[in-house]
């Protein structure tokens, strides 16, 4: 139960053994119950409603006033209900010294008491009539142990359970961090070196024109130069499989992609508009592979066309469109491809749209809506877009 529920539960039980107690008194051989003695049954049972905050003060609290209370009023057993409680949740809370301590004077009177006023009986009922109660205290006592130690061992099966779930989060953790330098040995062994010789070759192709003196065609420049961005985004990559939290690229370097691409021969056109603002890192960086994606697309697949970035920075929302002029036919669609479905990917973890289709006076078109606010990345930001908006259809290009 929730702490508010078992307020209520004792309050409610407070309630139900204080009627209990009064009818007991009313019934009983005294001829009523006075003031002091309603006061008593009240303050004895009012005080079970603050049993789990401070079960040794109510112990207390109900023994002085229940044995004033039998004193006076000389009542049925159900008048001890109240103690037996106490009793009961003291021991439950570690208290078992202390409740011995409380209750034990008031067994030793109990049974003084049977005997004092035997009035004839036999020894054997007098003993009997002692003894009954003590066997309530007894087992008040065994209950609230019993329960004590259930609710050790329950404790400790839920830290077992929790240090367990650390362990295996922690394992999948280095399990995964191993996988990531796995991969980035297995990269930086192949790419790398295949990358290098393509650079070397095209410096020294362009080094032995212009020493020829011949004109450096502008396609061997941007492959010179496209191997160099090639090495850095290795570098970045592998940076990033080494230690996860650093990413280099985003929107800042659309300038610079939107340059080679023009150098590799496609007529490229950046448009921005909006107010520029600071981004999510993963909104930035996906910003940027959708785009950088999308480029390579069309340099594969669009033949000798132009294209049109425009990067739109709305309220709450980042939109990113990429047009081009190129082969694709709204009645003859391609099938889409790897990289098309890694921009979905993308879009839909963060929580956006996607659309990827061609247009219908010629080309290709390829639009992603992200959430731009700082919740955005569990997508979930303030005028974000469903997530089951993302879509996809089956007219997109094939993406590297």
């Amino acid at each position: 139960m929730t702490p508010a529920q078992e307020r209520v539960a004792d309050v409610a039980l407070a309630v139900v053994v204080g009627g209990s107690v009064i009818v007991d008194g009313l019934l009983g051989p005294a001829p009523g119950l006075g003031l002091l003695d309603y006061a008593l049954v009240v303050l004895t049972t009012a005080a079970l409603a603050l049993r789990r905050r401070w079960p040794r003060a109510v112990l207390g609290v109900i023994a002085v006033c229940l044995l004033i209370y039998l004193v006076r009023v000389q009542p049925g057993p159900t008048a001890i209900l109240p103690l037996l409680i106490a009793l009961y949740t003291t021991v439950k809370a570690g208290h078992a010294a202390v409740a011995v301590g409380i209750v034990a004077p008031l067994i030793v009177g109990s049974i003084v008491g049977q005997f004092a006023k035997a009035d004839g009986k036999s020894a054997r009922d007098t003993l009997a009539a002692a003894i009954l109660p003590v066997g309530w205290f007894v087992a008040a006592a065994v209950t609230g142990k019993m329960a004590r130690i259930r609710q050790i061992q329950v404790g400790e099966a839920e830290e077992r359970a929790a240090e367990a779930e650390r362990t295996r989060e922690e394992m999948a953790l280095r399990r995964a961090g191993e996988e990531r330098l796995r991969i980035a040995r297995e990269l930086h062994d192949s790419l790398t070196h295949t990358i290098s010789i393509v650079k070397v070759q095209a410096g020294v192709a362009v080094h032995l024109a212009r020493k020829r003196g011949e004109q450096v065609p502008e396609a061997l420049l941007a492959i010179q130069e496209a191997g160099g961005e090639a090495m850095r985004e290795l570098r970045a990559t592998l940076e990033v499989l080494r230690d996860p939290a650093e990413e280099s690229s985003g929107l800042d370097r659309l300038e610079e992609l939107a340059r080679r691409t023009r150098g590799a021969g496609l007529a490229t056109s950046l448009t921005v508009t909006g107010d520029r603002r600071d981004l999510p890192g993963e909104v930035d960086r996906a910003s940027y592979r959708i785009v950088q994606e999308a480029l390579t697309n069309v340099a594969r697949h669009a033949g000798a066309a132009s294209v049109w970035v425009k990067v739109d920075y709305l309220p709450g929302l980042l939109a990113i469109q990429v047009d081009d002029d190129g082969k694709a036919r709204p009645d003859a669609p391609p099938e889409p491809g790897v990289g098309l479905r890694g921009m979905r990917e993308r879009v839909v973890a963060l929580g956006g749209r996607l659309l990827t289709e061609p247009r219908p006076e010629g080309g290709f078109t390829v639009r992603a809506e992200l959430p731009a606010e700082e919740a955005a990345t569990d997508g979930s930001a303030p005028g974000a877009p469903p997530t089951d908006g993302a879509r996809l259809p089956a007219n997109g290009r094939e993406g590297a």
